[in-house]
């Protein structure tokens, strides 16, 4: 395999190697040319193709670095107003320029000799953009990309203070694993509080997301937004069926894992009633699990993880470390949660994340990690479009280096009782997240489907689903309020709808992958590369094929997977009778 010194930066051959996206004037005679373009031969259209991916390439670097910016800084009023300026007077212009685009690539007479199979997805693409688009919904667009950020603004700014110090709800959620339980309840009821202060203004800017969202839905022809989006996102290879039997095989066959592995850590806190504030604790006399003491050590141990696992996957974050694309460390004013963002023109991507020494940010590293080994190993593909991967596949790329890497986390904890204990800590996460996704998933159906539904409805239907994916083990009593509005610190809800279900899908291919490592390690990383390699050249399915694993979420498959994780906790010391 290549090294990372080797990444290639995407050359200009269309667009001036001094061009910079300072404003629309500038792009468009670009745009204007490719629409304008003549296709008299293959090899026009394939110039014209290379053409195209060009300008997405660095128009696409220059966005996330807006938004990047924005992000690592929510209170710099100009981080804000450049990525407002993107969004409300550069992308809503680009759009009708880019349907004209597809529609002429799909009328070009030479396009049926373009026969290689990498350009299956991608032509079933544009021909879904194309059916989708509406110039009317362009500006609603605009709207909802700038109001979406709004959530991130909001939580940007919750703190508390807690031992005379002002900390971010992530840096606070720390003292949660605590041994100390007062201390735990005392911060748990300052979080809640904290939290409800802004209850109102977030659903105020729910209301209005999900009005704008409906409006979208009605002006492309749909009843209702959750129809349009499924559409939006390209799930070719799966159904609304499929989502709703996820759901109940996750009840029935996840839901008890989850109960099991609760019932465990209650009887190690010797509790007779676990409360919201016991759920991440350890007994007394147990220290919570510190993995690293900043962003600096936690980078160094990163790497010597991933390059235990494959020298590549070391050499990558090395990279990204070189050249400053790491934001890692929770701060007051930076955006909530963690992402990875490719940057499509240098290859090289940028994780942000809030980390503040916690098991968590552990595994978010983990996770993050294995998105940028996805971007590292889509780069070199011929089209951005080859590149644009679905969530189904990204997220498998995360979550299975999670499962990986866990192997080699005694880069991080010396003593092996703390390495058991941040491994059993992992499979609590992989198991627990299955009924939050589907509770999610669930409850955005009937978000999406109830239009102009009250806040009164959307708590009481919130409430039920939450209850029906919950073990029962924790006493929620006194933070009734509280549990009524957990939905609001979901990010996805406010900034990407529907994008959940994948995650779901992904962790149980995770699961299949970690599996698979375990019979052989070596197959199972060679597949895992070899898949990623192809960015979106295949479809899903092929996808997880080339990764030598099934893609299902059926309830017999689920059944299947959930056999294997139990007996991975038995062998962790969880009573699974």
């Amino acid at each position: 395999m290549k090294s990372t010194a080797n990444l290639k930066k995407i050359d200009r051959d269309f667009l001036s190697s001094k061009f910079r996206l300072l404003s629309w004037n500038n792009i468009r005679p670009y745009l204007e040319e490719l629409k304008n373009r003549k296709l008299d031969s293959k090899t026009a259209l394939e110039q014209w193709l290379k053409d195209i991916s060009e300008v997405e390439t660095v128009v696409g670097e220059d966005a996330c670095w807006r938004q990047i910016n924005m992000t690592c800084d929510t209170t710099d009023k100009t981080l804000e107003e450049e990525y407002t300026y993107f969004c409300t007077e550069i992308e809503p212009k680009m759009k009708p320029y880019f349907f004209e685009i597809n529609r002429k690539l799909l009328a070009c007479a030479f396009l049926k000799e373009i026969k290689e199979p990498e350009y299956f997805p991608y032509l079933r693409n544009v021909e879904n953009s194309v059916k989708l688009y509406r110039e009317e919904n362009v500006v609603i667009q605009a709207e909802l990309s700038v109001l979406a950020q709004q959530f991130g603004a909001i939580s940007g700014k919750m703190t508390v203070d807690v031992d005379e110090k002002t900390l971010t709800l992530q840096q606070a959620a720390k003292f949660l694993q605590n041994p100390n339980r007062n201390l735990r309840e005392d911060v748990f009821k300052k979080i809640v509080t904290r939290r409800l202060e802004d209850k109102t203004p977030l659903n105020e800017l729910f209301d209005k997301l999900l009005k704008l969202r409906h409006q979208v839905a009605i002006n492309a022809g749909f009843k209702n937004y959750r129809d349009y989006k499924f559409r939006e996102l390209g799930r070719f290879d799966y159904t609304l069926e499929d989502c709703f039997a996820f759901h109940t095989a996750v009840k029935e066959h996840i839901l008890p894992l989850q109960k099991m592995l609760s019932l465990h850590r209650k009887k190690r806190l010797g509790l007779d009633v676990m409360r919201p504030w016991d759920t991440d604790a350890e007994p007394e006399g147990t220290k919570p699990l510190q993995p690293f003491e900043n962003g600096k050590k936690l980078t160094e141990k990163t790497i010597r993880v991933f390059r235990k696992l494959r020298p590549f996957f070391g050499d990558c974050i090395q990279t990204m470390q070189t050249m400053g694309r790491l934001d890692l460390e929770s701060r007051i004013g930076k955006a909530p949660g963690g992402y990875n963002c490719p940057l499509p023109e240098t290859g090289v991507p940028f994780i942000f994340m809030n980390a503040a020494g916690t098991m968590g940010d552990l595994i978010t590293m983990m996770h993050e990690g294995g998105h940028a080994i996805h971007s590292f190993l889509s780069h070199p593909l011929k089209l951005s479009a080859f590149k644009e991967y679905p969530m189904e596949i990204a997220e498998l790329a995360s979550m299975s280096m999670e499962l990986f890497s866990m192997e080699y986390w005694g880069e991080f904890f010396k003593d092996d009782t703390e390495l058991k204990r941040a491994q059993l800590e992992e499979m609590e996460r992989v198991i627990s997240v299955l009924p939050w996704i589907a509770t999610i998933d669930k409850f955005q159906h009937w978000l999406y489907t109830n239009p102009g539904h009250t806040i009164a409805q959307r708590e009481e239907n919130w409430c039920s689903i939450l209850d029906e994916f919950s073990t029962g083990v924790v006493d929620w009593s006194g933070f009734e309020e509280f549990r009524t509005n957990f939905w609001q610190k979901q990010l996805h809800l406010f900034e990407v709808p529907f994008y959940y279900i994948e995650y779901g899908i992904a962790q149980l291919g995770a699961i299949a992958m970690w599996r698979q490592y375990q019979e052989n390690n070596k197959t199972a990383i060679n597949n895992y590369i070899a898949a990623l390699s192809c960015g979106y050249t295949k479809t899903l399915k092929e996808l997880y094929d080339t990764a030598g694993i099934k893609f299902d979420f059926s309830p017999t498959y689920i059944k299947e997977l959930s056999a294997f994780v139990t007996g991975q906790m038995s062998s962790m010391g969880v009573s699974t009778s």
